[in-house]
C-alpha cells in the first residue's frame, strides 16, 4: 500500500487475477452477470430503448459488438449504452444499498463489448467483473452518503464510471500504473444528479457512466495518463468534492480479506431500491393469510423518511413512474398477486379497480425510525383486525440473498426456451469457457 489511496487501490485491482479470488467471489460476480442479462433481455421492450439505438447509431458506423436480445450489432461504444440502458430499464437490476447505486449496468455493459472483442476467457471475465464491482462499491463506499445525497448528486453517474473503468482496464492485461490513470479518467467524468428523478434521464446516468467506463479503460490501454489521486486529492478529489471528505481509508481497508461487492443486493421483483423491502413483506402477507383487496380497509406502507422522499407520492402516470410509486405498486401487488412487467403496462396502470384502491385505501407514511432498507406495512382488514410484516432488509440483500436457483430463473423468466437452454450452461459454469465471444453473441437473437 502507498499513501496515495487511489494508487493503492489500483494496485490491489491490477493484481487481482482469478487465481487470487475468494471462493464466494467468483460465485457472486457470476450470479450479478447472470442477473444483468435477465435484466437486459427484459430491457429490450423498455420505454427509451429505441431511443438509445438511435442514439447509438448516430454516434458512428454500425459495428461488431453484441446488443443483448437484438439482431443488431453496434459499435462498443453503442453496445455499451444499449446494454447499460437495456440493464436497468425496469428498475429489475441490483444494487448497492451504501451509495444507493446499481452497479451491474456499469460494470456488465461496457466489459461485455470490451471481452467481446478481445476473446477472453470466462475466468478471465469473471476477475474483470469482480475487479469493476469492488472498485465502484470501494468508491461508494468511501462516500459520506449523507452529504453526497444532500447535496443532490446520484451515484450511478458519479461511482459508476470507475466500475466500468477497472473492468475494461483488467480485461486489457493493465498494470496498476494503467489501472490508476482508468480510475483517472472515470473520476473526470463523473456527474448526474437528483433533478432528474421521476425522468428517463436518471437512467441515462447509467448509461452515460457505462460509456464513460468504456472510455477511461480503453483510453488508459493506449497508455493515456490521468492524474496519480482522483479519488481522495484534498483539491478536485471526488470524496472532498461529492460529500466532503468522506472516508478514504475504506478505499483499500482489508483489500483482499473483505471484499465489498459481497455487499451488492440482488432484485427478484421490478421497482424502486426503496421499495424492495415493501414488496418482500405484501408477498409476505399474502403466503401468509391469503388476504385479497375485497378483504381490506386500509393499508398502511411505512417505509424510511429518505425512501418516502423518491416513492411516497410519486404519481403513477407513466410505465416508469408506476415502478417508483409506493401506492401503486402496494394495489397491484395486492390485486395480481405478482410483479413483473406486465403489472406496469396500461391495462394494469389504468385498471379503475387498481387505481381507485391506490388512490383511497393505501396510505404511505415516512418513518424516522425505520433502518435505511427496513419497512413495515399493516393491513386493517374490513373486521378491524391487522395483519403486519416488519422487515429489516428484502428478498435479494447480503443478509437474505438471492440463491443461485432465484437468478437462474430470473435468467429463464427473461428469455425464451431456446436462448436460455443455449446459455445458460455456459453462464452457470463461465470459469470453464475458453473464449466468451462466441457466448456472448448467443445473447443475441
Amino acid at each position: 500500500m502507498t499513501t496515495n489511496p487511489t494508487e493503492s487501490l489500483a494496485i490491489f485491482l491490477a493484481e487481482a487475477d482469478f487465481d487470487s479470488l475468494p471462493q464466494e467471489v467468483r460465485e457472486r460476480t457470476v450470479a450479478l452477470l447472470i442477473d444483468a442479462l435477465a435484466c437486459a433481455f427484459l430491457g429490450r421492450e423498455g420505454p427509451e430503448t429505441a431511443r438509445m439505438e438511435g442514439l447509438a447509431a448516430d454516434l458512428g458506423d454500425r459495428g461488431d459488438s453484441t446488443v443483448i436480445g437484438s439482431t443488431v450489432r453496434s459499435s462498443a461504444a453503442g453496445a455499451t449504452l444499449i446494454n447499460s440502458y437495456q440493464i436497468t430499464a425496469f428498475n429489475l437490476c441490483d444494487v448497492y444499498r451504501p451509495a444507493h447505486c446499481h452497479l451491474t449496468p456499469l460494470v456488465v455493459a461496457p466489459a461485455l463489448a470490451v471481452a467481446e472483442q478481445q476473446r477472453i476467457s470466462g475466468a478471465q471475465m469473471v476477475a474483470a467483473l469482480a475487479a469493476g464491482f469492488e472498485a465502484a462499491c470501494r468508491v461508494g463506499w468511501a462516500l459520506d452518503f449523507k452529504s453526497f445525497r444532500a447535496a443532490g448528486w446520484h451515484s450511478p453517474g458519479v461511482i459508476g464510471p470507475f466500475g466500468g473503468a477497472a473492468a475494461v482496464a483488467a480485461i486489457h492485461g493493465l498494470d496498476s500504473k494503467g489501472m490508476r490513470n482508468a480510475l483517472g479518467l472515470a473520476g473526470s467524468q463523473s456527474g448526474g444528479t437528483m433533478a432528474q428523478w421521476g425522468s428517463p434521464t436518471i437512467k441515462f446516468h447509467q448509461s452515460r457512466g457505462a460509456l464513460s467506463g468504456l472510455l477511461a479503460g480503453s483510453l488508459a490501454a493506449r497508455e493515456y495518463r490521468a492524474g496519480e489521486d482522483v479519488i481522495a486529492a484534498e483539491v478536485g478529489g471526488i470524496l472532498p468534492i461529492f460529500s466532503g471528505g468522506g472516508t478514504p481509508s475504506r478505499l483499500t481497508e482489508d483489500l483482499g480479506e473483505h471484499w465489498e461487492m459481497m455487499n451488492i443486493s440482488l432484485k427478484r421483483w421490478p421497482s424502486g431500491s426503496g421499495l424492495q423491502t415493501t414488496v418482500s413483506a405484501l408477498f409476505d402477507l399474502i403466503a401468509e393469510h391469503d388476504v385479497r383487496p375485497d378483504d381490506i380497509a386500509e393499508v398502511r406502507v411505512s417505509i424510511p423518511a429518505e425512501a418516502y422522499k423518491a416513492h411516497g407520492t410519486m404519481a403513477w402516470d407513466d410505465k416508469f413512474k408506476a415502478m417508483l410509486s409506493a401506492r401503486f405498486l402496494t394495489s397491484v401487488i395486492l390485486h395480481d398477486r405478482n410483479c413483473w412487467t406486465e403489472q406496469f403496462e396500461d391495462g394494469r396502470r389504468l385498471d379503475p379497480d387498481v387505481d381507485r384502491f391506490a388512490r383511497e385505501k393505501v396510505d404511505v407514511l415516512a418513518d424516522e425510525s425505520l433502518s435505511p432498507s427496513a419497512a413495515r406495512t399493516e393491513i386493517e382488514l374490513g373486521d378491524g383486525s391487522v395483519i403486519s410484516d416488519f422487515r429489516e432488509a428484502p428478498k435479494g440483500d447480503p443478509t437474505d440473498p438471492l440463491e443461485v436457483s432465484d437468478v437462474v430463473a430470473k435468467y429463464g423468466d427473461a428469455t425464451d426456451e431456446s436462448t436460455f437452454m443455449e446459455t445458460i450452461d455456459q453462464l452457470t459454469d463461465l470459469v470453464s469457457v475458453s473464449d466468451v465471444a462466441p457466448l456472448i453473441r448467443r445473447l443475441a437473437v
